[in-house]
C-alpha cells in the first residue's frame, strides 16, 4: 500500500514553496491542499455516465488507464486574501481573476508534480485534465472528466445549491486529480448523500448563494449554467484577463465567497 501521508507532505511542500502559487503582490493564491482517494472500480464512476448526472461523455478511470487502481483527488482552497477581495460588487475582483487564471496555471503544475511523485513510487499515472483525450463541451457544459465529481467520489465533500463542492475547507478553490495503478487507502464518502454539506438541502435555511449570484443563474430548483457561463464574457476587464492568460471563460465566483460554505462546512 502506498503512503498517503508521504504524498500529502510532498504536495504541502510544493504548494508552500513554488513561486507559481503567488499573486503579483506576493500573497499566496492557495492554502494547503486536501487530498482524497477513491477506488478506480467504484460503481459511482458508472453512475456518472447516466444522463441525469454527467452523461455518456464521461470516461471512467479504466478508460484512461487500463490498470487503474486508485483515483486521487485534491482541493486547493483559495487564500483568505483572494476570497475576501471578491466580496463586493457584481464583477469579479482582479485578485479573484488572477486566482482563476494564474491559479489554474499553478493547478496544472500541481497536477504534473503529483504525477511525478506517483511515478517516483513506481506507479503508472494518467492525469486526465492534461491528457490529449480530455474534452470539455461548453455547448452542453459537460466534460469527459469532471474534477468536482471526482472530488465527491474521493470523499472530499458534497455539492451545494450553486453546484460547487463544499469541502472541510469550503468551496472556494480549484480541484485536480490523477489516476494510478498504485493502491492507496480509500477515503470514505459521507453517508448523507451528494448534498449533505449544504444547509439548503438540509432544511432550506440558507439561500445566500442565490442572493449573491449577480446573473440570476442560481435558483432553488437548479442552476442555469448558460447564464453563469455567459455573465462575465461580456465584461471588458474579464475579457482582457481571459485573453492575457489564454482561457476561454471565467466565473465571477460570488457564490463561493461571503457565504457560509466559503471556507468550511456550515455548522461544523
Amino acid at each position: 500500500m502506498a503512503d498517503p501521508e508521504q504524498l500529502q507532505d510532498a504536495l504541502n511542500r510544493f504548494v508552500e514553496t513554488d513561486p507559481g502559487n503567488k499573486l503579483p503582490s506576493g500573497v499566496s493564491i492557495f492554502d494547503l491542499p486536501l487530498l482524497g482517494f477513491a477506488a478506480a472500480d467504484d460503481p459511482i464512476f458508472k453512475d456518472y455516465q447516466k444522463e441525469s448526472v454527467i452523461g455518456p461523455i464521461f470516461k471512467p478511470p479504466e478508460k484512461w488507464l487500463a490498470d487503474a487502481v486508485t483515483v486521487i483527488s485534491y482541493f486547493l482552497p483559495f487564500s483568505a486574501h483572494v476570497r475576501r477581495s471578491n466580496y463586493d460588487g457584481p464583477l469579479p475582483s482582479v485578485e479573484w481573476l488572477h486566482g482563476r487564471f494564474m491559479g489554474e496555471d499553478f493547478n496544472s503544475k500541481v497536477r504534473r508534480f503529483l504525477s511525478g511523485e506517483l511515478e517516483k513510487m513506481d506507479g503508472k499515472v494518467v492525469v486526465p485534465a492534461l491528457d490529449q483525450e480530455y474534452l470539455a463541451d461548453y455547448e452542453f457544459f459537460s466534460s469527459n472528466w469532471s474534477e468536482r465529481h471526482i472530488a465527491y467520489a474521493a470523499g472530499l465533500g458534497s455539492f451545494g445549491l450553486s453546484r460547487g463542492l463544499i469541502t472541510e475547507k469550503g468551496m472556494a478553490g480549484r480541484f485536480g486529480s490523477a489516476i494510478t495503478d498504485l493502491f492507496f487507502k480509500i477515503t470514505p464518502r459521507s453517508s448523507g448523500g451528494p448534498f449533505e454539506n449544504c444547509s439548503f438541502f438540509a432544511d432550506e435555511s440558507c439561500r445566500v448563494c442565490v442572493d449573491r449570484c449577480p446573473s440570476g443563474a442560481i435558483k432553488t430548483d437548479g442552476k442555469d449554467k448558460a447564464a453563469c457561463y455567459c455573465y462575465t464574457r461580456v465584461e471588458d476587464h474579464t475579457r482582457k484577463m481571459r485573453l492575457r492568460f489564454g482561457y476561454a471563460h471565467s466565473i465571477c465566483g460570488k457564490c463561493q465567497v461571503n457565504v457560509p460554505c466559503e471556507d468550511s462546512i456550515p455548522g461544523r
